[in-house]
Parts: structure tokens; sequence; C-alpha cells
């Protein structure tokens, strides 16, 4: 079994021992359940959650925090969350949490929009009591951090108080009446816990959501997060439910394989999901919210330009290989790029990247091979890459704007300043 699970299984493995799994409820005025199953049902949520993400420093003690998280306007670092009375949550009560988690307000003050609680605010005070006992599991650490170290003036948080005033909305999830419960299950998921629309919705000039365009991509640490509405050219509108719960199990399936930041969702977290969840969340974003999701793809690039005609070329030496002369790939070790939505979003910052610098996939459970791409950074120059690169987003039934070699320029400094 994966290390991290174990090692977050640890506390709740010792309170088996001293609990009952058929005890009673019970609180000890901080609003800490010890009853077995809902410590388990806590641990379920925090990993469906993905808590460990920001709250587990790689190498670190489980939710003892330290992780840091790069925001256009500075670095915030994910405090502790362990129940160290001195450093962490021990001094907190379960309303205390609850505020935390649902409105942005903690004992330190008003939180950052890194901590998701504009999702999080969705989730049932049924859930956050079993997450709330299940953190008091979790070994104590001793763990200091300095959470806020963004410069003047947003260091400042009484300035939080107009950030929510614009982006923020609280409020309980509910039910849609004219859906079904397994879609209003995954839509509880993805608008709340799973938090996906803080990587993968649009943000204003101010860091909050813009949630007229939900899950209609983002840029995150020079990744693009992508399209995940029904859209048939930049979204998931081609994919199945099983490419869905394939990819979120598995970190894979024929469309894609994950890197980056949602490798690390899927090792963490989505790969523990129960079967019921990952079809509620593959219903729910197949079905998406009522309106029309599509968008008119452009021309494709004439073959018979410059551009596609040096990629061509280009494509044939470097990536036919491994993506085959007909972009094609391998399923499960080399991504398809022929008619592939990922291949055309607005926004190309991943693709360069992955050229560039190269990727390698999440390994899990189920799927523990983690096929890598190398990086071509060192002997393919701006306008080789921009080329390739525009060939491959107007080929094989894909079409999109072309890339540019001043975009790639930009992507390598930033990449290099790292």
């Amino acid at each position: 079994m994966n290390k991290l699970l174990m090692t977050l299984l640890g506390g709740t493995v010792a309170l088996a021992a001293a609990t009952s799994a058929s005890a009673a409820d019970s609180d000890d005025g901080y609003g800490i359940s010890t009853d077995f199953d809902t410590v388990q049902e806590g641990h379920y949520l925090a990993t469906l959650g993905d808590c460990a993400a920001c709250h587990t420093k790689p190498g670190g003690k489980p939710m003892a925090g330290g992780v840091a998280l790069e925001t256009p306007f500075g670095k915030l670092v994910a405090p502790n969350i362990t129940p160290d009375k001195a450093t962490g949550i021990g001094n907190w009560n379960f309303q205390q949490f609850k505020s935390a988690m649902t409105e942005g307000k903690a004992p330190v003050g008003h939180l950052y929009g890194a901590m998701p609680y504009t999702a999080y605010t969705k989730v049932t005070e049924k859930d956050l009591r079993a997450m709330w006992s299940y953190l008091h599991t979790v070994e104590p650490v001793d763990n200091d951090v300095v959470a806020n170290q963004l410069p003047f003036p947003f260091n400042v948080r009484l300035s939080l108080i107009g950030w929510n005033m614009i982006n923020f909305s609280k409020g309980e999830f509910k039910p849609n009446p004219h859906k079904s419960e397994e879609w209003n299950r995954g839509a509880y998921i993805v608008e709340g816990l799973g938090h996906c629309g803080t990587c993968h919705t649009p943000k204003n000039l101010i860091g909050g959501d813009k949630n007229s365009q939900f899950l209609k991509s983002s840029l995150l640490e020079n990744w693009t997060v992508p399209d995940i509405t029904p859209d048939d050219h930049k979204g998931i509108g081609e994919w199945s439910k099983q490419d869905l719960v394939d990819y979120l199990k598995d970190g894979k399936n024929k469309f894609d394989i994950a890197s980056g930041p949602m490798a690390e969702e899927v090792v963490n977290s989505s790969q523990y999901w129960t079967e019921k969840d990952l079809q509620a969340v593959a219903t729910y974003l197949k079905e998406g919210e009522d309106g029309d999701h599509q968008t008119t793809p452009p021309d494709p690039i004439a073959t018979d330009d410059d551009r596609m005609k040096s990629g061509e070329h280009i494509y044939a030496d470097r990536c036919a290989g491994c993506h085959t002369p007909d972009g094609g790939g391998v399923e499960g070790l080399f991504p398809r790029l022929a008619n592939n939505a990922l291949m055309r979003q607005d926004d190309p910052t991943s693709l360069i990247r992955v050229v560039l610098a190269g990727s390698r996939a999440g390994a899990t459970d189920a799927a523990p091979t983690a096929p890598s791409m190398p990086a071509f950074s060192w002997n393919m120059s701006d306008e080789q890459i921009a080329n390739v690169l525009t060939f491959v987003r107007n080929s094989w039934g894909n079409s999109a704007e072309a890339v540019s070699p001043s975009d790639v320029a930009k992507l390598r400094a930033s990449l290099k300043d790292d």
C-alpha cells in the first residue's frame, strides 16, 4: 500500500486499538468524536480533499505543514494542522475549524484564497465533523510555520475583508432537484471538497475565481490547467465516463497521462476514491451544468504554412518515434496527440513546458509504471519548439492558434529562474 496512505492511517489504527468500532460517539468539548467509523470517514474525506498536498511536506510528517505555495502576489506556506497545541490546531474547537473551512476565518485571522474555503464552504457539517475528528488522530508535530510570507500590502489580512466581498459566497451545497443523486454527489465533490475549480477555473486580477467560466481552464505554476467542461473542442466532451474514471484512478487513459500538479492529485488523492465517487464525478463532469458548453473551433493553419512545414519535419525527427507518425501515441505510455482537446487549449504553456523540461507521470497502485517525456531545451531552439507545437495543434483533427517563439523564450527563462 502507498506509504503516504499507511502514514495517514497510522493515527486511525492506533485509535482502533483503544476504541471499539461500535463505540458510542462522544464529544469532549472540542467537538472531537472518538467513534471509529466517524474517524475512518474523516480520513477518507481528508484524502478526497487532498489535504496532504498542501499540508504534508515531501519527507515531512503528515499534516505538519511547510509546503510553499507560489502565488502571483508572493509566497504562502501551508500551516501545521496536526493536533499539536503549540504550533498546530490542538487548541482549536470545532467551531473554529468550521469557520476556517467554510468562511476563511481562523484564530490567526482571515485566511487567503490559497486555502480553498471558497469551495469548502459547500461541505456539510457532518463531513466537517468527521474530518475534524480524523485530524485529531494524526500524530501531533511541533512545527511552527510562518504561513504568511507575502510582501506588503498583501500581507495585511484585513484586506481580505474586501476580497471576500468580491469573490466569496458562503453556503453549504444544495442538491439540484432536477438532477440525479449520482450527479449531485459528483457536484458536491467537484464544487466542494474536491475544489476542482481552485485550479481549473480562470482567475480575476485579484486571484478570485471567474465563476461564470467555471472549470474553463487556468494557469498554475507554469502549467496550463485544462478545460474540463463538456466542450468538444477544448474540454472533455469526447471523453467517455470510463475515460474520466480511468484518468482519476490510474492517472492515464487513451487521451492523456497525468503530469505536473494533476499527477500529484492522482497519486495523493483520486486513486483512493471509491468507485461510486469516481463514477459520480464523471457523471457530473460529462453532463455539466445547464447551458451551452460548445465553442466553435478555429480553422486549422494551412499545411503549406512555413511553420507547419518546419514543424512536420521536426515532428518526424524528434516526436514520431514515441507518439507515432499519425499522432496516435501508445495508450498508457505515450499520450495521443491526434484529435485531442489537450492540444487545443487556448494557452499552450503546458505543451511548451513538457517539450522544454520534460515530464514524468505519477505512479499509482493500479498503474505503477511512470513513463517519462525527455527534455528538449538543450537541443531545440525557441522557433523549433514553437513550430513543432504549431504543427501538432493543427494536425490530425486539431485546430488552434500558432505557438509563438517569444512564448517559448519567456517560459524557458522562467523555468531557469525556478
